[in-house]
């Protein structure tokens, strides 16, 4: 219980006095996580459309692959993204191995199947629902896809939520292809472990909890965009 007050004092402390470190690894952490989210966005919202909104050959091959994305181990992707990026892996000469660029990649490459798997089962669930009446209206395929994407917005930024939480709490991918560099590549997540490994309880709890701040102020913004023009009953 005393780690735990203390751990909580320390936090208040470094936030209050603006400590260097807390505030470079804090920053470095949103950018990282910040960047592979918006990756992920980029590359799992129209696989989503596609997968909901479109039939073609193999279709739940890959539908089953995206899913099973969604339980890929961090520490599996670290391995392959460090193989691929070491020196003498197929992307070596791009030296990007230790470095915060080598972690978005990761980091996107976990978010992305879940980002993709949440907005095809919006999408599909909105579909079944008004696609009848949708087509009936004599609405043009444009004109039915903002209007599916639209019913389905809710989803899809919870397709969001999900994604960056995934990313901004994970560790094994961020230290195997970042290691962990102070001022270079060390994050909230790294941080952690790093100070539980010294036995510096303390200061794990501080940065856990500047780590569980900075997920609740993003996911809240995220939720009042999600529940955006709903009034609370």
């Amino acid at each position: 219980m005393a780690e735990i007050l203390n751990g909580i004092l320390l936090a208040l402390e470094k936030i209050f006095s603006l400590d260097r470190e807390l505030l470079n690894v804090s920053l470095l952490t949103c950018k990282v996580s910040g960047a592979a989210t918006l990756i992920s966005v980029v590359l799992g919202l129209p696989l989503g459309f596609v997968l909901s909104l479109t039939d073609f050959p193999g279709k739940r091959f890959v539908i089953s692959t995206v899913n099973m994305g969604m339980g890929l181990p961090p520490v599996v992707v670290g391995l392959v993204v460090s193989l691929f990026l070491w020196r003498d892996g197929p992307l070596g000469f791009l030296e990007l191995i230790y470095t915060p660029a080598a972690m978005i990649l990761a980091q996107a490459i976990i978010a992305t199947p879940l980002v993709a798997a949440f907005t095809l089962a919006a999408l599909q669930q909105v579909r079944e629902r008004y696609s009848l009446q949708i087509a009936a209206l004599g609405a043009t395929p444009w004109q039915e896809f903002w209007l599916l994407v639209r019913e389905a917005r809710r989803g899809i930024l919870a397709a969001i939520i999900a994604g960056f939480g995934a990313v901004v709490s994970e560790v094994g991918a961020s230290m195997m292809v970042g290691g962990n560099i102070k001022g270079e590549t060390r994050v909230l997540t790294t941080a952690i472990v790093m100070e539980v490994s010294r036995g510096r309880f303390a200061d794990a709890i501080a940065l856990s909890l500047v780590l569980l701040f900075l997920l609740f102020a993003a996911v809240f913004l995220l939720t009042w965009l999600q529940q955006g023009g709903e009034r609370e009953l």
